[in-house]
């Protein structure tokens, strides 16, 4: 089963950015990873979709990262992005086509936002060995390769679109299995660790909080809940000493975390990114504000 989050709660007024499509489909097939620096890991929250067309903190924030990523001496072969818009049921699966659709996973929104386009290529020799490689936590199975279903959802897009607007760097994403614990999360993030040093960058894209149902619109960015604020703090806290095994016991937090979290599908690609990471590289935050005071738009770079 597959689940898709509709976000019109969230639509906002239209944009004057509009996309256009570029030869990043006729790039060579990349076969196989070679042996790389280690990669950052990167969470990000992602918001509402408007974020991507919109002249925004947030999106500025974004391209901002992106330059300062091209500008290292090691770039990424492959983008591996864990959206927290492909949820799956009964196993994870990875995209396996070579040229994976744009996803408009959402409603309520502009027209503008409808024409986005992302055409970065998919890499299907390396989804295959991938899929081989890295094992279900608790049954230690293979992972499924999804040939035509899936593409790239808008936790995916709308962050590495302002990133990487060439769309020149082969993206795979990696669904998460909601029916499993979030320990077991954690630890197909930690699988993902020895994947930075084979020229992959590992890209959680969901959010720290996020309650649409209690979203509301015209906020400033320092303007949040009492409970979005603690439970935003315990989990930088947490970060920020290094304790990146505890954030998979967020739900003992109770009811901040209810309240944060009354799904808990945004918050599972923190833990991804958490597991990729090792304990004793210095994380660094940014975006750290809020959206509609329900949703932190807190994002953090490792390595």
């Amino acid at each position: 089963m597959h689940r898709r989050t509709t976000l019109a709660a969230l639509a906002s007024l239209s944009s004057p950015f509009v996309t256009s499509l570029s030869s990043a489909a006729s790039l060579p097939a990349l076969q196989a990873l070679k042996p790389s620096p280690r990669m950052p890991v990167l969470f990000l929250g992602h918001g509402s979709p408007m974020n991507a067309i919109e002249d925004n903190a947030w999106r500025r924030s974004w391209q901002a990262m992106g330059k300062e990523l091209l500008a290292r001496a090691a770039q990424p072969q492959l983008i591996l992005c864990i959206s927290a818009h492909w949820l799956t049921q009964g196993g994870w699966q990875l995209t396996g086509m070579a040229n994976p659709k744009t996803i408009h996973d959402f409603g309520g929104f502009p027209q503008a936002l409808f024409d986005q386009q992302y055409p970065a290529p998919g890499a299907p020799a390396v989804a295959r060995s991938l899929a081989q490689e890295l094992k279900s936590p608790a049954t230690g199975t293979a992972l499924g390769l999804d040939m035509q279903e899936w593409g790239y959802d808008h936790g995916t897009w709308s962050v590495l679109k302002p990133m990487f607007p060439k769309a020149n760097i082969p993206v795979l994403q990696l669904s998460m299995d909601y029916s499993r614990a979030p320990s077991e999360h954690y630890a197909l993030g930690q699988q993902l660790q020895k994947l930075r040093e084979r020229g992959v960058l590992i890209v959680g894209s969901g959010n720290i909080v996020h309650n649409l149902r209690a979203s509301r619109r015209g906020t400033a960015a320092n303007e949040a809940y009492d409970w979005a604020g603690e439970f935003d703090g315990v989990v930088q806290e947490q970060i920020k000493k290094g304790q990146l095994d505890t954030l998979q016991n967020f739900q003992r937090l109770g009811a901040v975390a209810q309240q944060a979290h009354p799904t808990h599908e945004h918050y599972l690609p923190l833990l991804y990114a958490a597991g990729a990471a090792r304990a004793d590289e210095m994380p660094r935050f940014f975006n750290t504000g809020y959206q509609s005071a329900s949703i932190s738009m807190r994002s953090v770079i490792w390595g």
